[in-house]
């Protein structure tokens, strides 16, 4: 780093607290240049935090709106006419809205809020800071990366207003609904609207990955071998392999769908009927589709949960006051697991007339996952064992994380055999499974990340009472939600129908059905505490006066309270050992620093 750059990023950094003036005006960058158009990493990812906090609330809305109607199908509810329009007469929703709310739920919530708002945050932040980098490999890339999901918000935001509605083909969006303009209401402009939004979010995933792998590589501090990693930056690491390898097979799924679409292409599309009349494609086949989405959406999975898994090993490791157990294991599970996360995308499709051999590989291959992910989970419980246990917010959303990791994981064996998928298939045991294991867990663990790593992003605390009301209902909420659904799905009850009171054997889980939906709501408005919580924090919370406010050895906590752009006020910290050194530091402490040198006979980790 030359001079320069190094004064220029400590006159930043000076000019980055709140309420300063400086005689010398003319150094302080313009608020859209700093806030706006920032090329920070720290900033950055507060956009992309804040954003997804915005599309977290409009993806809970919809599902709380397909909730009702599913838990009171005879009511009717005024409030809903109000939100929705046309599409809500009388305050009961339409079946053709119903699907377009389940679509767009699911899209918000996997991919705006649990890939972009979850990775785009904490990978914007901690990567440089752990590492111990001035910034990312290339801020203008970093901010394009922003900008380009801003604009991807910006369509899928717009699709939910036009005449015909939101597309309405199911997150995955699945041919012929998807490929044919005529098929539905929800296969309009829609249709079309999603598909360049997910585009542009497709190029924004790739913008990010590219520079979070770089500047790993790259641009380390002195001494920060790849064996002294925190874990946090192994997981987003191979969270950005995961997105750079697999996001290009979806965008080529997507270009296929539009010439389907537009160019009367039959990539997707054969011997169609649309009311009685044939269509002029021969030859397609949906079944092509499913493998390029799926290609991306099983390795889809874990880059939501990576992210969670490397921020929950912190958490607890620094909450336990001990070294994190078996940290060489730990990054083998992650090798591993991004390894088999693209040799396992066809158990999403054994009852699409696949080769019972061809399954069986895909059987065990899914199988297999379970093995990397049981050793985290050993890991994780046997750090915590005998621990001196501090039960931050941040460290009960970490053990609710690994809780959910388990009992969500575990449902999953039942669905990677492929005889039990054939009857599990497409129903509530569906839903139950990966909403527990991808989506409450994944919630879990970026709730943990910005509880714990707030003071580090705004200079103060977030309320811990509020934290822990937030904590306690969400957790038995998420229970109560989805643990019933595994009954239903036993039962054979089919996922995405508007009414099942037309089925006599459907019918006797009503009252089942009633009592989530109001779990469901009570959940959702539990989240305005968090909200409340995290946006009053910012201004009113407790202010940090120490720097290293949880004891934690990792380099970010070696910066000011607020850093400016640049990170360090002088040279970078050197590193002289790994990021779990929780022992007696000789003078009454219980945790040595990465940046503390080596005692005399000492041994490195």
């Amino acid at each position: 780093m030359s001079n320069e750059a190094i004064i220029h990023g400590q006159k930043i950094a000076h000019g980055q607290h709140a309420g300063e003036h400086h005689a010398h005006e003319h150094h302080e960058q313009h608020f859209v240049w700093k806030y706006i158009f920032s090329q920070d990493h720290k900033i950055i990812s507060r956009q992309f935090l804040v954003t997804g906090i915005f599309w977290a609330i409009v993806g809970a809305l919809f599902s709380l709106f397909f909730r009702l109607q599913l838990g009171f199908p005879d009511s009717t509810f005024p409030v809903m006419e109000k939100f929705l329009g046309e599409w809500a007469k009388g305050g009961k929703l339409s079946p053709e809205f119903y699907y377009a709310l389940i679509t767009m739920h699911g899209t918000i919530l996997v991919f705006f809020v649990l890939t972009a708002g979850l990775s785009g945050t904490f990978a914007n932040l901690l990567i440089p800071l752990q590492v111990g980098a001035r910034d990312m490999a290339s801020p203008f890339l970093n901010m394009l990366s922003y900008w380009f999901f801003f604009a991807s918000s910006v369509l899928m935001f717009i699709s939910l207003f036009v005449q015909t509605g939101p597309a309405a083909g199911g997150w995955t969006s699945y041919p012929p609904l998807s490929a044919l303009k005529e098929a539905s209401l929800g296969s309009g402009i829609g249709m079309d609207l999603w598909i360049l939004s997910m585009a542009l979010f497709v190029v924004s995933s790739l913008l990010g990955g590219l520079n979070y792998i770089t500047t790993v590589l790259n641009m380390r501090t002195k001494g920060m071998t790849m064996t002294r990693l925190p874990l946090t930056i192994w997981a987003l690491f191979f969270t950005a392999v995961l997105g750079v390898l697999s996001f290009p097979v979806l965008f080529s799924g997507f270009v296929l769908l539009i010439f389907d679409r537009n160019l009367g292409t039959s990539f997707y599309l054969s011997e169609i009927f649309v009311n009685g009349h044939a269509l002029p494609h021969i030859g397609g086949s949906a079944i092509l589709y499913q493998h390029l989405f799926w290609f991306l959406g099983h390795p889809e999975v874990y880059i939501i949960m990576l992210p969670g898994m490397g921020m929950a090993s912190e958490v607890i490791s620094i909450n336990s006051r001990k070294p994190i157990f078996g940290y060489l294991a730990m990054v083998i599970s992650l090798i591993s697991i991004t390894l088999l996360a693209f040799l396992v995308w066809a158990h999403h499709m054994f009852v699409t007339g696949m080769s019972p051999f061809l399954g069986s590989i895909f059987v065990l291959l899914t199988l297999l996952i379970a093995v990397p992910s049981a050793v985290k989970v050993f890991n994780w419980i046997t750090t915590i064992w005998k621990g001196n246990l501090r039960f931050t917010p941040a460290m009960l959303f970490a053990l609710g994380f690994v809780s959910l990791f388990i009992s969500g994981g575990l449902t999953g064996i039942f669905l990677g055999n492929s005889a039990l998928d054939i009857h599990l298939h497409d129903t509530y045991f569906v839903v139950a499974h990966f909403h527990i294991v991808m989506g409450v867990s994944a919630f879990f663990g970026m709730f943990a990340g910005i509880y714990h790593w707030f003071p580090k992003m705004f200079g103060r605390f977030m309320n811990n009472t509020l934290g822990y009301i937030h904590f306690f209902i969400t957790m038995a909420g998420a229970y109560l939600i989805f643990w019933p659904m595994h009954y239903e799905g036993v039962a054979g009850m089919p996922r995405r129908y508007y009414d099942y009171s037309a089925w006599e054997t459907f019918r006797q889980f009503q009252s089942l059905n009633s009592f989530i939906s109001i779990v469901a709501a009570v959940v959702f408005f539990t989240q305005f505490i968090f909200v409340i919580n995290f946006f009053v924090s910012i201004w009113r919370g407790r202010k940090v006066t120490v720097q290293n406010p949880w004891g934690a050895n990792t380099l970010e906590w070696t910066t000011p309270i607020k850093p400016g752009h640049g990170n360090w006020e002088g040279e970078i910290p050197e590193v002289h050992r790994w990021a779990y050194d929780y022992k007696d530091d000789g003078h009454g402490g219980d945790f040595i620093p990465q940046t503390v040198p080596l005692r005399p006979g000492e041994e490195t980790h």
